[in-house]
């Protein structure tokens, strides 16, 4: 039991480290499962300083360099930042960016509070009315000044369902009904939502690009 504990430590002690710009459990575990296995360790911006850079910017794209350069900045590592959100077409993309703080409530009742603002705002409309996707914009910055981070971005199709369905997942996953699979996002198991998913698709494009790069490096 020792010699695996010791053996373990000292994988993550040759691992490249890499700090994401969120202190969000959910999408830590869904990205270190893809990114541990070609020996990228990521670490919670928390471990370096107690609160976020505020988000200045107007697409998902300004807010994702925004934190990756900041994540950079206070922990002295490349950094990877995801901004990702709900656009729902009637309601002309809304909550987008301000997806995670639509309700304006933090803490533990924040995605509670979230799903059911948007089940108000979309109270009057039909099934067909409510088409939408989860969309998510990566940034990599190799350091704070990085003049060409890596930018890669995907997005998921789904309509919005007032109950909600499945016990994994986090944020509007409850109600966000997968087209090709018929259930709700809340509904998947994670390595099953990690090959549909938004993040899942951008996280590979990473990937491939990462790869890449450590190849000619060598």
């Amino acid at each position: 039991m020792i010699d695996n504990i010791s053996s373990n430590l000292s994988v993550l002690s040759l691992m490249q480290k890499l700090v994401l710009a969120s202190g969000n459990t959910g999408k830590l575990m869904e990205m270190h499962a893809l990114l541990q296995p070609i020996g990228l360790q990521l670490i919670p911006q928390n471990e370096f300083i107690d609160h976020a850079v505020e988000e200045t910017g107007l697409t998902f794209v300004e807010n994702a360099i925004i934190k990756a350069r900041y994540a950079s900045l206070v922990s002295g590592l490349p950094a990877l930042a995801d901004d990702s959100g709900l656009e729902v077409d009637a309601l002309q993309g809304a909550p987008g960016i301000y997806s995670a703080r639509y309700a304006g409530v933090t803490g533990l009742d924040r995605d509670r509070a979230n799903n059911i603002r948007l089940l108000t705002d979309l109270a009057d409309m039909s099934e067909v009315e409510r088409k939408a996707r989860l969309h998510c914009v990566l940034a990599y910055m190799r350091h704070p000044q990085d003049p060409v981070p890596i930018i890669c971005q995907a997005s998921w199709e789904g309509l919005i369902m007032d109950q909600p369905k499945g016990y994994y997942g986090f944020g509007y996953d409850p109600h966000f009904q997968v087209l090709e699979l018929d259930c709700r996002a809340a509904e998947l198991m994670p390595a099953e939502k990690q090959q549909l998913s938004h993040r899942g698709q951008a996280l590979r494009q990473l990937i491939s690009i990462l790869k890449t790069e450590m190849e000619l490096g060598q």
